[in-house]
């Protein structure tokens, strides 16, 4: 059940990496998100699981369907991989099926 958000871009520049998706996760208004910070809807809910990542990141920006990602030190390809995979599947409630 969910669907797959679609990542259309991925961005990084030195230690923010940007992603432009298919859906909107807020309205008008953006939410930043740091951890230990209250966690709230469904930009709070992503950004807790981007966080799980233990990739040492340390700030989300979630404005309509972009996600703005902090990590200190910058992105190599593993890292940026892991957070379009978790961002990819935010939506979907069940693994995928097995052949």
């Amino acid at each position: 059940m969910g669907q797959n958000v679609e990542i259309k871009e991925k961005v990084s520049v030195g230690d923010v990496l940007v992603l432009d998706t298919d859906r909107s996760f807020t309205g008008q208004d953006g939410l930043a998100i740091s951890p230990g910070s209250e966690l709230s809807g469904v930009p709070g809910r992503l950004a807790e699981r981007l966080f799980r990542l233990d990739l040492g990141i340390d700030h989300v920006y979630v404005l309509q369907n972009a996600v703005t990602v902090r990590r200190p030190g910058g992105w190599d390809e593993d890292s940026a991989g892991m957070v379009v995979d978790a961002t990819a599947t935010f939506l979907r409630f069940y693994p995928d099926e097995e052949e």
